[in-house]
């Protein structure tokens, strides 16, 4: 009896400790979590077992490369890893991108889905984003001095890109074309944020 009573609240109270080292599967993403800087594609498939697949995945001008999928299965949790190009393959930085509606991750309180107003609200100012509808289209180029301007605690810096399925005016279009958050065409055309990543700081 005095045994099973032992085990039992050894059981209870290692249980606190299971919960709080378990990998986290939404929530606030950060310099360190869910993925650290120090993290390599072996770390992170001990950590998420079946949760973690390498992939082929699609990069600027039709490229792809080869990276680790947090979540493939599940389109609002989907996390794609990138890695240096070394043969630890440590990571380089993280991106979810508008698999879905929304996310179950967010970075400084913006996800997949958030609108212009939620982004200038947490960058507290106005900020400018590139023209739409080429390789490097609608993403954050110059967060004037705002809160999202400077890296994050961890020294990660973060890049969100909009976009909208319908057609953007003219006016927003192009290479070389650069459009405040602001803009009363923006503003009206209503892109959301549908691709957000975080980078870690070269070593």
């Amino acid at each position: 009896m005095i045994c099973r009573l032992t085990v039992a609240v050894s059981v209870l109270f290692a249980s606190p400790a299971i919960a709080q080292t378990a990998a986290p599967t939404e929530g606030p993403i950060t310099c360190a979590s869910p993925v650290a800087p120090g993290d390599t594609a072996k770390s992170l498939m001990q950590r998420y077992g079946k949760e973690a697949v390498m992939q082929e995945l699609s990069g600027a001008e039709g490229e792809t490369y080869k990276g680790l999928v947090l979540f493939p299965k599940a389109n609002d949790q989907r996390l794609e890893i990138a890695f240096r190009e070394d043969k630890s393959k440590h990571v380089s930085g993280l991106a979810m991108r508008d698999s879905a509606k929304t996310s179950k991750w967010n970075v400084s309180g913006i996800t997949i889905g958030s609108s212009l107003a939620d982004v200038q609200r947490a960058n507290g100012k106005p900020f400018v984003v590139s023209g739409f509808e080429w390789d490097y289209g609608g993403f954050v180029t110059d967060w004037k001095g705002g809160a999202l301007s400077g890296p994050m605690q961890g020294g990660c810096t973060v890049t969100i890109r909009f976009d909208r399925k319908s057609a953007a005016p003219k006016s927003l279009l192009g290479d070389g074309v650069t459009v405040a958050s602001d803009n009363a065409a923006l503003v009206r055309w209503a892109p959301v944020v549908t691709e957000i990543g975080v980078n870690f700081p070269d070593k």
